[in-house]
């Protein structure tokens, strides 16, 4: 099925799903972590659109309290508790440029046609919509991993950690029609807690080496093998 024959709330919902996508390049690149925590919220707040979308389309009701709750956690509640743990951690002006951030962006490109790739055989032809929705969940999957592999500062490995399971939330949603309205609260729920152990975890860190850099944690790490090595 052609894009321009789907209905249009498709259309809409593949508009919307596109733009999560280029928030997830936008927030690959971004250099100010104050900054890219609010592209955060706005792709928080597109995945609720795209819940909405799909609770006016398949005609479930308990989909426009997902999307209510996925506007409060992702949109709002999330972006506001890291904001509270950068002001607590003196980050607000912290920036981290990218180490040759044109190849990095080359290797989200490349993620993107990979996933596209894969998809493509194992969808049926006709199901156009859900081959593009599938396609593009996983490029913000992956482009959310390439985030954690290359940010060295650990609040935005969070937020690459973060926009990995909004890409997973986007599939779940628009390609099934909707999840289980106790499964939605569930993985609410764990996503509430890994925040709270986020925080603990980056306080410990900041206390113990007076830094956030994983780079010199790794570092760190190696030399107290190193010592340990030459100890009889």
């Amino acid at each position: 099925m052609s894009l321009t024959l789907m209905p249009l709330l498709q259309q809409f919902m593949l508009l919307l799903a596109a733009l999560v996508l280029f928030l997830s390049f936008v927030l690959l690149a971004q250099a100010r972590l104050v900054a890219a925590i609010h592209i955060f919220a706005w792709q928080g707040a597109l995945i609720a659109a795209v819940t909405f979308t799909v609770a006016v389309t398949g005609d479930a009701p308990h989909l426009y309290f997902s999307a209510l709750l996925t506007l409060a956690l992702k949109a709002m509640l999330i972006p506001w508790m890291l904001h509270r743990l950068v002001r607590q951690l003196g980050l607000e002006r912290h920036t981290e440029v990218l180490i040759r951030p044109g190849l990095v962006v080359m290797a989200a490109v490349v993620l993107v046609i990979f996933s596209y790739w894969v998809v493509v055989p194992m969808v049926e032809q006709s199901l156009a919509f859900t081959r593009n929705i599938i396609a593009v969940s996983l490029a913000v999957v992956l482009i959310g991993l390439l985030m954690m592999v290359f940010r060295q500062q650990a609040v935005a490995q969070v937020l690459g950690f973060m926009s990995m399971e909004n890409g997973l939330f986007l599939a779940a949603i628009s390609a099934t029609a909707g999840m289980p309205l106790v499964v939605e609260l569930g993985v609410a729920f764990d996503v509430l807690v890994a925040m709270v152990l986020f925080g603990v975890f980056f306080f410990q860190i900041r206390e113990s080496i007076d830094s956030l850099d994983v780079d010199r944690l790794n570092r760190l790490t190696e030399t107290l093998e190193q010592d340990s090595g030459e100890q009889p």
